[in-house]
């Protein structure tokens, strides 16, 4: 099977020579990004003497964010001109293919295994993360214990894509109207709101960490998650369970409880609230023409590309709203 993923080399999100080179030699990673300025490296603590050895931390940035990083705290270089916060070794990355931050952000978190080819496990946690336990025992508990290769937390509030895209639109993180169209796709396409007739304990994950052995269904699995994020919106937990029912069983993975997250990080807040101009639109007239300033100018090419199909009769399922907090 063959699956379209991320970039060809110098066509999106291209590292400097010194960090291709370093990152060669990561087999157990432990990756994180922060895009535009939003966050600044966070320390672990707990890790130990081993782990420190085996493991190579690794955060992501932009141009932004590496100005930011410098400004704020303390940045050391070694010998062969890598850049140091503590712990983490800082990996610019140039001609990201996106001007929006939460999209530059999935390609980190999603294409690990692209960026980091010789990683065979890793660990993402988003750049508002504070790492408190030792990865190895994270890797023990989620992975090995129990022969898993792919392991996600639960959402804390809901389970159902419909549920969770309602919650995206009340809580304006991206244009209403568009995140409609996707979940009208999905709907026309077969995937249900989740029941328990489903054999997966949820069909949104709280996607802030991703526990992975980088085998090649897990690989294709986040090829083919990637791919839904680069078409539609970038709120990766609307697209997750989507992709799970279009592999009809086949990808398996360990979704625990949102408790168990909780107790893996401390949450910092981003060093300003985000804001993009597209979660403001109110009518599709606002995207028309070339030019238009409310549009993405790269990402989202499925949103702005006619469907096929007739999607003006497709009603989608009630959403029960279930916490205040969703």
């Amino acid at each position: 099977m063959e699956a379209h993923c991320g970039f060809l080399r110098n066509g999106g999100a291209n590292m400097n020579l010194v960090d291709i080179e370093y990152v060669k030699k990561c087999r157990f990673v432990v990756a994180s990004g922060t895009f535009d300025g939003y966050d600044v490296p966070h320390q672990p603590s707990n890790i130990s003497i081993r782990s420190k050895k085996l493991f190579c931390f690794l955060v992501v940035v932009d141009e932004v964010s590496l100005k930011f990083i410098k400004k704020n705290v303390t940045v050391r270089k070694d010998r062969d001109e890598g850049m140091w916060v503590g712990i983490w070794q800082l990996i610019p990355l140039k001609h990201l293919p996106y001007d929006e931050p939460r999209r530059k952000g999935k390609v980190p978190k999603i294409l690990t295994h692209r960026l980091f080819p010789e990683a065979q496990y890793s660990i993402w946690i988003d750049g508002k993360m504070e790492l408190i336990v030792d990865p190895l025992l994270i890797l023990e508990r989620y992975l090995w214990h129990e022969k898993h290769t792919y392991a996600i937390a639960q959402h804390k509030h809901h389970r159902s894509i419909y549920e969770e895209a309602d919650a995206n639109k009340r809580r304006k993180r991206y244009a209403r109207l568009l995140i409609d169209l996707q979940m009208n796709i999905y709907y026309y396409e077969g995937m249900e709101p989740w029941s328990l007739k489903k054999n997966t304990i949820s069909d949104v994950p709280e996607g802030a960490i991703i526990i992975r052995e980088h085998t090649a269904l897990s690989n294709l699995f986040n090829c083919l998650w990637f791919n839904e994020v680069y078409l539609f919106t970038p709120r990766d937990q609307l697209s997750f369970g989507y992709i799970v029912y279009r592999l009809r069983g086949l990808f398996k993975f360990f979704m625990f409880q949102n408790c168990e997250y909780n107790s893996l990080f401390v949450l910092h807040l981003h060093t300003r609230e985000h804001s993009s101009k597209v979660e403001w639109i109110k009518s599709l007239s606002e995207f028309k023409g070339n030019g238009s300033s409310m549009k993405e100018s790269r990402g989202g090419f499925g949103l702005w590309t006619p469907y096929p199909k007739n999607l003006d009769s497709v009603i989608l399922p009630p959403v029960v709203r279930t916490s205040k907090a969703g």
